[in-house]
C-alpha cells in the first residue's frame, strides 16, 4: 500500500550498489526528481499529527488556559493578544530545545530513536561544541559535563515556567494589557545565552537567533519599552528574518534548491515535480518554472511583501500581504523540507496575522509610532548585525543567524570512510547508532536496502550546487579509491553524533571532527572529510578543505560557484575545476588523481 510502503528506485539494490558511484548518483537523483525521498505517507501523517496535536492544540491550550483571555475555543478573544503571542513563542522554544520540533524524526535521519535533542543534551559525556572556546572564559572543551546538563534542563524549565506559571501579570504602564512577566522572559533569555556560550548546538537548536530578540524586548516591557515599542520591535524581528532570507537567496544556488524541495512534497502531483526540471531524465537543471518559483514567488515576494507589511497603512493592501506571507509559510510546510521546520513555519504564519492584522500600522503600530526616535536605528542595527556579517564573512557566523534559511548557500560536507571504519563511530557515547545501523537493526531493513537509503541523501546533495563541488574534490583526493570508500552526507551523520542539525556545516566542521578523533583515534586514511564554506556575498567562489581525521587538514582550495551550477548532479564531464591554494607538504597522499585545471600556490 502506498500509504505504508516507500517508493523505491526501479532497480535491484544489490545491482545498483555494484554500479560506479556517479552512475548511482544519476539514477538516484533522477528518482528523487519524481519521488523525493520516497518516504511512505505514514511518516508524513505522523508529522502532521505531531504538528496539530502536540504543537497547535497543546500550545494554544497551555497559552489560553494560563491567561485571562478566554479558553482555547474563544479564538476571537485571544488571537490578537500579546500574551498569547509570547507564550506560543515560548512553547515553540521549549519544543525546539527539547528536540521534538524541527530536525526530528525520519525525515531528519532520526530513524530509531526518532528523538535526538534531550536524549543527547541531558546526558553527560556527549559532545558539545562551544562557539568561542578560546575567547569566552569557562567554555573550553568539548565534553558535556553535569553542570552543562543542569544548565540545559534549567533553560528548558524556564521556557515552560514562563508559559504556565506567574505569566499572566498585567504590566503597569502598558494600558492594562496582559503580558508574560518580564522577569521570566529575562530569565529565559539569560539562560539561553549561557547555554549557547557553552554549546552552540543548543542555541541554534532553539532557533535562538530569531526568538532571543523577542525574549529580550519582552523583558524590557513596562520598564523601557511601551506596548507599541514591543509590537513594533517584534515586527522588525520577523521582517528582518524575511528580508535577510530574501537577500541571501539572490544567488546562483537558490534555483537548485526549489526543484528537489518540491520533488519531496508528498502531495504534489508528479507532473508538477517534473515541470521543475528542464528535461527528465537527461537534464536535471532547474526549468523556467523553477526560476519563477525561486526568484518571483520566492525571493521577490519575500523581499517586497514584508516591506509592505511593515510600512503599509492601507488596510486592504495589508490584508493581501498578510495572506501572501501565510500562504508562503504554508507552502514551505507542505513540502516537508528535510530539516522539517514545521512548527517554525506555522508559528510564523500566526505571527504574521497577529502582528500585522491584529496590530495594524494604521492604528498606531507603525515604525513611526515608537516612543523614542533612537529606538528604530538601534533595533535595526542590532537585528541586522549578524545577517550582514554572516553574508560578508560566513566563516564567522552560522547560516541561521545569517538568515540564509533555504537559500542553498550552505556550509556542507561529505564524509568518507574506509571499509569498516564507519562502524567505529558507534564507540561514541550517544543514544543512537549510526543511521545505517538504525535502518538495519532498528527498522529491519536488509543491508543493501539500507545502503541505498543512505545513498539517496548523497543524490539529494548532488542536486544542490555545493554537492557537485564536494564530490569533485572527493574524487580528486581519493582517486582510484573513490569507489571503495563509503560516502555519507555529513548533515545526516552529524545528527547521530550530536543529536541535531539544521543544514549548518559549522556543526560538523573540523571542530567536531577533532572531537570525534580524540575519542576514537581513526588511523590515517580511515575517515576523510571534504568540507566547504558558504559563498560570501561579494565573491564568486566557495572555499573548501580536505581533512583526514588522523592527520588534520591536508588541503585547502576554492571552486567557482558558476562551474558547479552549470553541471549535472552526476558530473558527466568529470570533476568541476578547483583551485588548490595549499597542500600539506608531507601528508597529502600520492594516490591523488590529476586535477583538470590545477593552480597551486604556497
Amino acid at each position: 500500500m502506498p500509504f505504508l510502503t516507500p517508493d523505491a528506485p526501479p532497480v535491484d539494490p544489490a545491482e545498483l550498489l555494484a554500479r560506479p558511484r556517479q552512475e548511482r548518483i544519476r539514477l538516484l537523483a533522477t528518482f528523487w526528481a519524481e519521488y523525493g525521498f520516497g518516504t511512505p505517507k505514514l511518516v508524513h501523517t505522523i508529522y502532521i499529527v505531531k504538528l496539530l496535536v502536540l504543537y497547535v492544540v497543546g500550545g494554544v491550550a497551555l497559552a489560553t488556559l494560563t491567561s485571562g483571555v478566554g479558553g482555547p475555543l474563544d479564538v476571537a478573544q485571544w488571537w490578537d493578544q500579546p500574551v498569547i503571542y509570547q507564550k506560543l513563542v515560548l512553547w515553540t522554544l521549549f519544543l525546539e530545545l527539547f528536540g521534538i520540533g524541527g530536525t526530528w524524526g525520519p525525515l531528519a535521519a532520526h530513524f530509531k530513536p526518532m528523538t535526538g535533542g534531550i536524549a543527547y543534551w541531558a546526558r553527560p559525556d556527549t559532545i558539545r561544541l562551544p562557539p568561542w572556546p578560546g575567547k569566552v572564559p569557562f567554555t573550553a572543551g568539548d565534553n558535556r559535563g553535569v553542570l552543562d546538563v543542569l544548565l540545559y534542563l534549567a533553560t528548558l524549565a524556564s521556557f515552560l515556567l514562563a508559559v504556565v506559571a506567574g505569566s499572566s501579570t498585567t504590566i503597569e504602564g502598558l494600558g492594562g494589557v496582559e503580558l508574560v512577566d518580564p522577569r521570566l522572559m529575562a530569565l529565559s533569555a539569560g539562560l539561553l545565552v549561557l547555554c549557547g556560550l557553552r554549546d552552540k548546538i543548543l542555541f541554534l537548536a532553539a532557533r535562538g537567533e530569531q526568538y532571543l530578540p523577542i525574549l529580550i524586548v519582552s523583558s524590557l516591557a513596562g520598564s523601557v519599552l511601551t506596548l507599541v515599542d514591543l509590537i513594533v520591535a517584534a515586527k522588525l524581528v520577523i521582517v528582518i528574518v524575511w528580508v535577510g532570507a530574501a537577500l541571501s537567496k539572490m544567488n546562483a544556488h537558490f534555483e537548485n534548491v526549489v526543484p528537489p524541495m518540491v520533488s519531496n512534497a508528498p502531495f504534489a502531483p508528479r507532473f508538477v515535480k517534473r515541470a521543475h526540471y528542464r528535461s527528465l531524465p537527461d537534464d536535471l537543471k532547474p526549468s523556467r518554472l523553477a526560476w519563477f518559483m525561486a526568484h518571483v514567488l520566492g525571493t521577490t515576494a519575500e523581499l517586497v511583501v514584508p516591506l509592505v507589511l511593515l510600512f503599509s497603512t492601507n488596510w486592504t493592501l495589508t490584508l493581501l500581504a498578510v495572506g501572501a506571507m501565510v500562504l508562503f509559510h504554508l507552502f514551505i510546510t507542505q513540502t516537508f523540507p528535510l530539516a522539517v521546520p514545521l512548527e517554525w513555519n506555522i508559528l510564523f504564519a500566526y505571527i504574521t496575522v497577529f502582528l500585522f492584522a491584529g496590530h495594524f500600522a494604521g492604528d498606531g503600530y507603525g515604525v513611526a509610532d515608537l516612543s523614542r526616535p533612537w529606538l528604530l536605528p538601534v533595533l535595526v542595527a542590532a537585528l541586522s548585525l549578524f545577517p550582514v556579517l554572516g553574508n560578508l564573512r560566513p566563516d564567522l557566523v552560522s547560516f541561521l543567524p545569517s538568515m540564509r534559511q533555504y537559500a542553498g548557500n550552505w556550509a556542507s560536507a561529505t564524509w568518507a570512510f574506509a571499509p569498516g571504519a564507519e562502524a567505529r563511530l558507534n564507540q561514541l557515547k550517544k543514544p543512537a547508532k549510526n543511521q545505517i545501523d538504525q535502518l538495519v537493526e532498528g527498522m529491519g531493513y536488509p543491508e543493501d536496502v539500507a545502503e541505498v537509503t543512505m545513498q539517496m541523501t548523497l543524490a539529494w546533495r548532488s542536486m544542490h550546487s555545493q554537492g557537485r563541488g564536494l564530490f569533485s574534490v572527493m574524487q580528486n583526493y581519493l582517486g582510484a579509491e573513490y569507489e571503495t570508500y563509503s560516502l555519507r552526507e555529513a548533515e545526516f551523520c552529524c545528527n547521530s553524533v550530536i543529536g541535531w542539525n539544521f543544514g549548518d556545516g559549522h556543526l560538523h566542521d573540523d571542530q567536531l571532527i577533532d572531537a570525534i578523533q580524540r575519542r576514537i583515534g581513526f588511523a590515517p586514511g580511515e575517515f576523510v572529510v571534504v568540507w566547504v564554506e558558504s559563498q560570501p556575498i561579494h565573491k564568486p567562489t566557495q572555499a573548501y578543505f580536505v581533512m583526514d581525521a588522523a592527520l588534520g587538514i591536508v588541503e585547502r582550495g576554492t571552486w567557482l560557484v558558476a562551474d558547479c551550477v552549470r553541471e549535472q548532479p552526476w558530473l558527466p564531464n568529470g570533476p568541476v575545476p578547483t583551485t588548490v591554494t595549499w597542500r600539506h607538504p608531507q601528508h597529502h597522499p600520492d594516490r591523488r588523481a590529476p586535477e583538470r585545471t590545477p593552480e597551486v600556490t604556497a
